[in-house]
């Protein structure tokens, strides 16, 4: 019941994620098996997703064990309002407070990978741009009108809409470039790319912490039910070679 009301939740209207328009994605270079990575990506998402944002299905002990992070490291990087090791990853901000600042509580992000796929949040988190008339001062490329301001902009930098002029059948037209930078950001434009690949590699993570070892289980499970097979189809023939 928890996931069904989750899923719905991220179907409101205004929230601070919900239905884009038809923008193509790009292929999130996800990969479960770089734990440096996703260790990049929880840093990332601690220090600018978990003040609104919460992973309440996803404990700070599995996580760290997971990632590869002693527990000792994890409290002292990792966790900054006291939380035991073996608490959910719960935000700090108060549910009336950030209905009232947002029109609607920020939803909960340990599922988030599972309901909008890694191409999709991959996307969206390189497609914010300033837009004055939106209460804070940004819109999305994928999300049109989003609720939800550009946390990472100190990251990023100022990103705005680019445009050049083109030459469309004989006359020179204004044509949409990409999203550019004012270059005041503290990451270069590769590097941060690299860093929304690392905390979707976190999300992926956490909407499927048992991926890994699940699909490491389902390759014996295929090769059991081979093996089976044959034994199947020796003992059938046995037992119907007299009827023949």
């Amino acid at each position: 019941m928890r996931k069904i009301m989750l899923l719905l939740a991220f179907l409101v209207p205004g929230m601070a994620m919900a239905a884009g328009g038809n923008v193509h994605l790009d292929k999130a270079p996800v990969d479960l098996t770089d734990k440096a990575s996703m260790q990049r990506g929880a840093k990332i998402f601690m220090n600018y997703c978990l003040g609104c944002h919460s992973m309440q299905y996803q404990r700070y002990q599995r996580t760290f064990t997971d990632l590869g992070i002693p527990d000792e490291i994890g409290q002292e990087n990792l966790q900054f309002t006291g939380e035991k090791v073996t608490d959910y990853i719960t935000r700090s901000m108060p549910e009336e407070s950030a209905a009232t600042w947002f029109g609607a509580a920020p939803p909960d992000l340990t599922l988030v990978n599972r309901v909008r796929g890694s191409d999709w949040i991959y996307t969206y988190l390189r497609s914010f741009y300033v837009d004055e008339s939106r209460p804070f001062g940004v819109n999305n490329l994928v999300f049109k009108d989003v609720g939800m301001p550009h946390v990472l902009q100190p990251l990023q930098g100022t990103p705005r809409l680019a445009h050049e002029e083109v030459m469309i059948d004989g006359e020179q037209k204004e044509q949409y470039a990409g999203i550019k930078t004012d270059g005041d950001g503290a990451l270069t434009p590769e590097e941060y790319d690299q860093a929304i690949a690392d905390l979707v590699n976190f999300l992926a993570y956490s909407g499927e912490p048992f991926r890994l070892q699940s699909e490491s289980i389902g390759k014996w499970v295929l090769a059991f039910i081979v093996v089976l097979f044959i034994f199947v189809y020796l003992l059938k023939k046995e037992y119907w070679k007299e009827v023949h």
